[in-house]
């Protein structure tokens, strides 16, 4: 899937507001998520890349007031062991290098809808994103930065080298590494640690997370360069 396919972000926002509060409706009232987006979908004849990206987006009110309290701000991780989900980060921030829009989803995390992760290649702008990322968490003053990559990925290999061989540049200490079962080892790294990750698996099964990719976008200026369907996380990230 791409946005190439979809409408301009604004007028996309536009369409897809109103079947999103339906389905926040529905999902507030017990209905599954699947099916609530189905029905909903079919009802405004909407298209697969549109009915992906409010399955991306859209949660139920419990479900993203749950994930919001988990969810650190940037000023808060000096001193921190963070653990990085590095394909969900890096993924992220070559979307908004490439001017793709990002989206606010209803939890408060920063989301492509591009569905390109299984298709990811590594590029000149994936070395550009992953020294971004690591000017970013130096700029953050916490311990260490665990990276994870998932080795079913082509070249996770190279990738994760690429990362021990940039970190170099900061003074933070830093770990690159691949595994079959990032997702795992994202859970398991301990009630201590951070997790940097949009994921929403993954952030349900954490205690603190953080969003690498907004606090990049903080500290470029390029926060309202995101857009959402949600008018509360608008104004949030507004005033």
């Amino acid at each position: 899937m791409s946005d190439r396919h979809l409408l301009p972000p604004d007028q996309l926002k536009e369409k897809l507001s109103e079947p999103a509060m339906d389905i926040r409706y529905l999902l507030s009232r017990g209905y599954k998520k699947k099916s609530a987006i189905t029905f909903v979908s079919d009802h405004h004849r909407l298209t697969e890349p549109e009915r992906h990206i409010l399955t991306r987006l859209v949660f139920s009110p419990k479900k993203a007031d749950d994930r919001s309290k988990k969810k650190l701000e940037c000023s808060q991780l000096k001193g921190c062991d963070i653990f990085v989900d590095g394909y969900n980060v890096l993924i992220t921030i070559e979307t908004a290098l490439k001017n793709e829009p990002l989206w606010f989803a209803d939890d408060g995390f920063l989301r492509d809808t591009s569905g390109i992760f299984s298709n990811h290649k590594i590029t000149d702008m994936t070395c550009m994103a992953v020294d971004e990322m690591l000017s970013t968490l130096s700029t953050l003053k916490m311990r260490s930065a665990t990276i994870l990559l998932d080795s079913q990925m082509s070249n996770s290999g190279i990738l994760a080298e690429l990362i021990r061989k940039r970190s170099k540049d900061h003074r933070f200490k830093a770990d690159a590494r691949t595994s079959k079962h990032v997702d795992f080892d994202l859970k398991e790294a301990g009630a201590h640690a951070v997790i940097a990750t949009a994921d929403s698996v993954i952030v349900d099964g954490v205690e603190k997370v953080i969003d690498i990719t907004e606090c990049w976008m903080k500290q470029n200026s390029r926060l309202l360069e995101a857009f959402s369907l949600n008018s509360h996380m608008v104004d949030r990230f507004e005033n």
